[in-house]
């Protein structure tokens, strides 16, 4: 059985957590920690895979604490900085236990990660491209690491294939064409009554691809979640790994 603590349990993410870590058959919670806790109780002992679902405030501390303590971690807190990710790498080399794995995912929902490697094939063969992202009102990031993610990678594509910038079609100030990044214009809408939502558009002169993922309930996340802690837990990643694409076959 892998031995899991939930660092984030009374949150909405970690509240489903704990629901499909009771429900899975090779997993065992072992301690839940919500927002008013500490983290004392996790150490490598009682816990193989610490999943973190918190806040982009407190998940760095959380995830080089629990490093320190020589546990290996799932993380789904959105939110990080190149610089977070180098801090990670960084205690990950002064680990007390050799080959710990620190794995952080945008997004666990298979259809965003399908969605995100099928933009980045389809970035090479178009003019144009855009990202959309929709969000319940709660959400504490926009845009979201997702998109965010989606963005870097169509970024990298068209530089790989020596594509030039994107037209931009706006005249003088462009303040509502959303957040340019790597060259992709990512723009977050925040509505009552959406879950998780990503379009991407490509287009060319005459046709146009849309790439659409929604997750209409945190299930949807969950499958992705436990496929990261087996994955973590078997010792197979070793260091930091980002996004849930390097687990699948892709």
């Amino acid at each position: 059985m892998i031995r899991v603590a939930v660092v984030g349990a009374a949150g909405r993410m970690g509240t489903s957590v704990v629901q499909a870590l009771e429900e899975a058959d090779d997993m065992t919670l072992s301690l839940a920690v919500d927002g008013r806790d500490g983290l004392e109780g996790i150490t490598s002992d009682n816990t193989d895979v610490a999943v973190e679902f918190t806040v982009p405030q407190a998940s760095l501390d959380n995830v080089l604490t629990l490093v320190g303590r020589g546990v290996d971690l799932v993380v789904g807190t959105t939110g990080w900085t190149d610089e977070g990710l180098d801090q990670v790498r960084q205690a990950l080399e002064q680990a007390p236990r050799e080959h710990q794995s620190v794995f952080i995912a945008p997004n666990f929902a298979i259809s965003a990660v399908l969605a995100d490697h099928f933009a980045a094939k389809a970035a090479e063969y178009f003019t144009s491209a855009e990202v959309i992202e929709l969000h319940h009102p709660d959400k504490v990031d926009a845009p979201s690491g997702t998109a965010i993610h989606t963005a870097q990678a169509i970024g990298k594509a068209r530089r790989q294939a020596g594509l030039g910038p994107m037209p931009d079609g706006t005249q003088g100030a462009a303040d509502s064409r959303g957040q340019v990044i790597d060259g992709v214009h990512v723009h977050a809408v925040r509505l009552q009554g959406l879950n998780a939502h990503e379009e991407v558009l490509l287009g060319n002169s005459g046709e146009q691809l849309s790439i659409r993922a929604d997750s209409f309930d945190r299930s949807s996340f969950m499958p992705g979640v436990l496929l990261a802690v087996r994955t973590i837990a078997s010792g197979s990643h070793p260091g930091l790994t980002v996004g849930l694409d390097r687990f699948l076959d892709l």
